[in-house]
């Protein structure tokens, strides 16, 4: 249990500083951005209170929105992924249900299961920021376009974080 309250605001810090000292530089052809903190979201446990995993969304999108000057962009985009991630894992439950302390990750219930998860929660989080960031419908095939671009970059950019994590996991 106390290696848990250690490990999430160490990852916390380490996703936040990822991306803004990293991944904020990485643009392919000025439209496509990986977004790799909202896996934070994603590998929060299963039984976590929505209150708290919304609270905690809006903390990790706020500290992305101060460094990149977005006045609240990412944090809205990260409480609705919070917002829908229950319903996301209602949709993708095994038949018989999750069973209690078992991580949303590639190793805890494999990785088509992952993927499917992980690729849901990106669109949606990426179809909500990239729609609040234009905040019009004019452009709408072209942002469509940057959604699935930076949603794949980003689905890929998770499985390689997912992949390293679970080789760190093995090794302790």
């Amino acid at each position: 249990m106390i290696k848990k309250v250690i490990s999430y605001p160490l990852q916390f810090i380490l996703f936040v500083l990822l991306q803004v000292l990293i991944l904020n530089n990485v643009q392919l052809g000025g439209t496509v951005n990986p977004f790799l903190y909202i896996l934070f979201i994603l590998w929060l446990p299963i039984e976590t209170n929505k209150a708290l995993v919304m609270g905690v969304a809006f903390l990790l999108g706020l500290s992305i929105d101060v460094f990149n000057d977005t006045m609240g962009m990412h944090a809205s985009a990260c409480v609705f992924l919070a917002f829908v991630r229950p319903s996301i894992l209602n949709i993708l439950a095994p038949r018989d249900g999750y069973e209690l302390n078992i991580p949303p990750t590639a190793g805890g219930l494999g990785w088509f299961w992952f993927l499917r998860y992980a690729a849901i929660g990106i669109l949606i989080h990426h179809f909500f920021l990239f729609f609040v960031e234009v905040f019009r419908f004019t452009d709408f095939v072209d942002t469509l376009g940057r959604v699935f671009a930076s949603s794949i970059f980003s689905l890929v950019l998770i499985a390689l974080a997912q992949v390293f994590s679970s080789n760190v996991e093995d090794k302790r």
